[in-house]
């Protein structure tokens, strides 16, 4: 019973968190890698990008971090593919910085945060799907960053056939998260 209460507290806080635009003004707009195929972002990878750029465009950060490391089969890191794609968007080349290494949430976060502290930031806008947002923000809390989340609109996960299995993935490793800390 106990573990069923738990799981559903999970479920709510990691729907609950997803479910508003937290973005207040920061230092940096934090955009979490997703796969790249070609060359290209993936669709999952294209909004959470194009999210991230309409935040900055908002004036809600003056630069942007990209996450992602070099996926299976890819030959560019998946972060690499995102600053082409936001350069592209007109995103000036002096506001992108990438960490190229990362295959996890967790190590997405930590190259963030090597980042920021290189650049004497401390707080962030973190961008990523709606559920997985909850999970993110309390990885970066755990590494220190001051972070607020901002889930992307127009996420691919919609409908329930989608959203249930995302969902039992992010519970899974809030768990993970928790028990590990990774």
């Amino acid at each position: 019973m106990l573990v069923g209460l738990r799981i559903g507290w999970i479920a709510v806080s990691i729907s609950w968190v997803g479910a508003f635009d937290r973005a207040v003004p920061s230092d940096v707009v934090i955009v979490l890698g997703a796969a790249v195929s070609g060359g290209q972002p993936s669709p999952v990878f294209a909004a959470r990008l194009d999210h991230g750029v309409e935040l900055w465009k908002r004036g809600i950060a003056p630069a942007l971090i990209l996450t992602g490391g070099i996926g299976d089969g890819d030959t560019l890191a998946e972060s690499e593919v995102g600053r082409s794609y936001v350069l592209a968007q007109g995103v000036p080349a002096t506001q992108v910085q990438i960490e190229t290494w990362s295959r996890t949430t967790h190590e997405n976060l930590i190259g963030a945060q090597q980042l920021m502290q290189a650049q004497g930031w401390s707080s962030a806008v973190l961008v990523s799907d709606p559920l997985h947002l909850y999970r993110a923000s309390r990885v970066a809390r755990g590494l220190g960053i001051d972070a607020t989340t901002s889930p992307t609109p127009g996420s691919r996960y919609r409908s329930l056939r989608t959203q249930i299995p995302f969902l039992l993935r992010e519970i899974y490793f809030v768990h993970h998260h928790q028990l590990l800390g990774r």
